[in-house]
């Protein structure tokens, strides 16, 4: 017979205190993270909602459709948006992003870290270090980054970092939060139309001012993605963050050492800012690969991109060589090749 259900158990005070220490050693932060109740584009728009106002120029870094979307929600808000926007198969270049500031003098910058869609990553250190001698307020989409790139909050003076756990800390979708620092929040309060009394609002998560602990847990917090979350960073603690990073740069380039043994290329056109997270495969011409399911962790370009290229999203559980070696096995079978080859190069690059 089957445990008996006992119903619905109200989060602890304790758990939520847990997971939001653990978000902060993740992040490497002295401050506590607010919780988002719901999937990561809540705490992008939320941030979009908190920090544009009439009177302020934000310069948008747009690598892929979130770029877009998240200048359209600055300009809802009012900002003036400065737009630095390459072609989908690229990453911003640290010359582009320097010479915008130049030109546009913006108040903040905001950018998507690792782009899971197009498979590319904007070197993201070089961008807040160049903010910093500008004393910009810096806003990052590490919603799929956190896990599989380095994101060093403290340290690299990241005032907004919107993260999610579905990718590679492979957690629920259904919660996420956002990291602020103490002069974004000041950033977020002398906005007059951030909101208030909304599921867009900040300010209303926002922790004791002089670090006390919270004395309950925030009403609308999800509680199964909350201890779904708590179980998946306790994973990554105990493979420890290092070699969750690592086992996704393995991951990538395996995945891209099995394309090119099918006579294939990545669709990214500079091999230093491939993500670790996704391979995105260059098709155009090739029908045998237009796919419009996913077949495993092998999936068709989305939107705009569809017929462009395919994704290999090697992260989470499948930053693995044998779910890389399934990928492109799945590949060699549309194209009718051998697979041999293509596994061959993926247990050469994964060092096996």
């Amino acid at each position: 017979m089957s445990q008996q259900y006992k119903g619905y158990v109200p989060l602890t005070l304790a758990e939520f205190n847990q997971l939001t220490e653990q978000l902060s050693v993740l992040l490497a932060t002295e401050h506590p993270a607010v919780i988002i109740p719901g999937e990561a584009i809540l705490g992008i728009e939320a941030v979009a909602a908190g920090i544009a106002a009439p009177g302020r120029t934000i310069l948008n870094v747009v690598t892929g459709p979130y770029g877009s979307l998240f200048g359209q929600w600055l300009e809802r808000g009012g900002a003036a948006v400065a737009e630095v926007k390459v072609s989908f198969d690229e990453v911003v270049t640290i010359e582009k992003v320097a010479a915008a500031i130049e030109q546009f003098q913006p108040v903040a910058i905001s950018f998507v870290q690792a782009e899971v869609v197009t498979g590319g990553s904007n070197p993201a250190e070089a961008i807040f270090r160049l903010a910093r001698q500008h004393n910009l307020i810096t806003v990052t989409d590490s919603v799929s980054a956190v896990g599989g790139e380095a994101l060093l909050v403290d340290e690299w003076a990241v005032d907004f970092a919107v993260i999610g756990a579905q990718k590679a800390l492979a957690g629920p979708n259904g919660i996420s939060a956002v990291s602020i620092s103490p002069r974004g929040w000041q950033f977020l309060a002398s906005n007059e139309r951030a909101p208030r009394n909304s599921i867009l609002s900040l300010l209303d998560l926002q922790p004791a001012p002089d670090g006390a602990p919270p004395l309950r847990v925030p009403p609308n917090i999800p509680v199964l993605e909350a201890r779904a979350l708590i179980q998946a960073l306790a994973q990554v603690e105990d493979e420890g963050l290092p070699q969750v990073i690592t086992r996704h740069e393995r991951a990538a380039s395996a995945a891209v050492a099995g394309i090119r043994a099918l006579g294939l290329e990545p669709w990214q056109k500079n091999s230093s800012h491939y993500s670790t997270l996704t391979t995105t495969v260059r098709i155009q011409g090739a029908d045998k690969l237009l796919i419009k399911q996913p077949i495993g962790i092998v999936a068709p370009g989305d939107g705009e991109l569809y017929g462009q290229l395919l994704r290999i999203n090697h992260f989470g559980q499948n930053a693995s060589r044998e779910s890389v070696e399934t990928a492109v096995q799945t590949l060699a079978g549309l194209l009718a090749q051998d697979a041999g080859p293509a596994v061959l190069a993926v247990r050469t690059a994964w060092g096996e």
